[in-house]
């Protein structure tokens, strides 16, 4: 059975034009101004909406132990979310114990993927350097199709690697072609900015911000930058909260660096004030990096617009405020690091990005969906044309909804975006051609997501190369 979305406007991150889109089994077979439907097709009209590639979201941590605790949202919980939220493919970070193989880890991790509502890749961790991880990293590229690892520049004795151990791991890497996610932040001098705060009774949660300058994290990305320089890798700065941070990955790429800048929905909506908030409630938003001044936003806003900004990524880490992020109500050290944002990171880059004037849709849809399926080996993903996966999202601009958690699917007991009216409501998603979302109701079957093989950064076209139908 064919399934025909008519009378919409397409968008890609080369143009926007209106046409019909055919969809055989779970991938686009036609792109044209009229297909003629037969008998049996099912069809949907998307008159006066936008047809939009399905969002990627390269950046959550789904079933997570971190800081004591874990993450609210596993995959069951957190890709119904992401479903309901225009996101049709996620890559979530693997959490590898100390001393274990990454392939063991890669495995478990895979198993743990095996309920998901949409699709999935695993970026590898890697908390540590030994001779394993670089004789396990050919292993994962080649046989599990990984093209990517994270390494840590803070969270010391849980998660963080030294210089040496980042440049040698780095350069393994780039040699393999994967690209390395680094976390950057001097976590050496945090802790001890955080110790000196806590022994001088400085305890609330905008302490938390106050102990993680911005110098901090812009002090880290240089170094990651320098390193992966020296190592002659591609790097991918994650979740930059800051203009301090971003000059340096500008001041790197005119150096010819292969350095990507992602930033997160928190940084270009919310900013410290709300760590600030009476009650503990400003413990609800303590993340790392964390929320900064917001003048920052308008920097990381034209970063999006002018491409230094290549990626926007929720870093769905979530916690409930009851239980989890109350540890800490009395030391915000103690406060678990992390928001959610997998569900509202779709809508939220829309209505204040596109709806707001800030970013063009063809930007939209190259932040949120075609650059990440670039930069990360989604081969099958990123687009709307010929031969791609049927992953789409149809969205109604003309239309506007409040976020709530009273509404959301996501495993939690409020929503860090409570009360904000976003123009633009998602009316139905498809992901590889079957409609999993319906005016906000995820219809889906859990487990119906599957696994990717991801393709390394040198077998992926760049955005210029990429040949996109238009009518």
């Amino acid at each position: 059975m064919r399934t025909i979305i008519q009378n919409g406007t397409v968008v890609t991150a080369g143009g926007v034009f209106k046409a019909d889109v055919e969809i055989q089994g779970t991938t686009i077979t036609s792109i044209a101004q009229k297909i003629k439907p037969e008998i049996g097709d099912r069809l949907i009209d998307a008159s006066h909406q936008y047809v939009l590639p399905g969002g990627i979201d390269v950046h959550t941590h789904l079933a997570w132990p971190f800081q004591s605790t874990g993450t609210a949202d596993d995959f069951v919980s957190g890709t119904k979310a992401a479903a309901v939220g225009g996101i049709t493919s996620i890559i979530n970070f693997t959490n590898p114990k100390r001393g274990a193989s990454l392939i063991d880890t890669q495995k478990e991790w895979i198993e743990k993927g095996k309920l998901s509502a949409i699709d999935y890749g695993l970026h590898a961790i890697i908390n540590e350097y030994s001779d394993r991880v670089l004789e396990e990293l050919p292993i994962l590229a080649e046989e599990y199709g990984v093209s990517s690892i994270k390494l840590f520049m803070a969270y010391k004795g849980e998660l963080m690697v030294n210089d040496l151990e980042m440049y040698k791991i780095m350069k393994k890497a780039g040699e393999l072609g994967v690209i390395t996610n680094v976390h950057a932040e001097n976590g050496d001098v945090i802790d001890e900015l955080v110790k000196q705060a806590i022994a001088e009774g400085k305890t609330d949660p905008i302490y938390h911000g106050y102990t993680r300058p911005t110098i901090m994290e812009a002090e880290a990305t240089g170094r990651a930058l320098a390193i992966a320089e020296a190592a002659d890798a591609p790097v991918y700065i994650v979740h930059v909260s800051c203009a301090d941070a971003l000059q340096k990955v500008n001041e790197a790429k005119k150096r010819g660096v292969k350095a990507f800048a992602e930033t997160c929905p928190h940084y270009l909506v919310l900013d410290i004030s709300y760590l600030d908030l009476p009650d503990f409630e400003g413990g609800k938003y303590v993340c790392s990096p964390p929320l900064r001044e917001k003048w920052n936003q308008d920097v990381l806003w034209n970063g999006i617009r002018n491409g230094l900004i290549s990626v926007v990524g929720s870093d769905h880490c979530p916690f409930q405020f009851e239980g989890q992020k109350t540890l800490g109500k009395d030391d915000f050290s103690k406060i678990p690091n992390g928001m959610p944002g997998l569900e509202d990171i779709f809508p939220l880059l829309y209505h204040f990005g596109v709806h707001e004037g800030r970013i063009s849709l063809q930007k939209f849809v190259e932040a949120i969906s075609t650059a990440p399926a670039e930069l990360f080996g989604l081969s099958k993903k990123g687009s709307i044309s010929v031969g791609k996966d049927g992953d789409i999202v149809i969205l109604d601009p003309n239309r506007s909804r409040v976020i709530s958690a009273e509404t959301q699917y996501q495993n939690l007991d409020y929503n860090a975006y409570e009360g904000m009216e976003v123009q633009g409501v998602i009316t139905h998603v498809l992901s590889r051609g079957e409609i999993i979302v319906k005016d906000g109701h995820f219809i889906g079957e859990l487990g119906r997501g599957k696994y990717i093989l991801r393709d390394r950064l040198q077998k992926t076209p760049s955005l210029n190369q990429q040949k996109e139908m238009q009518v």
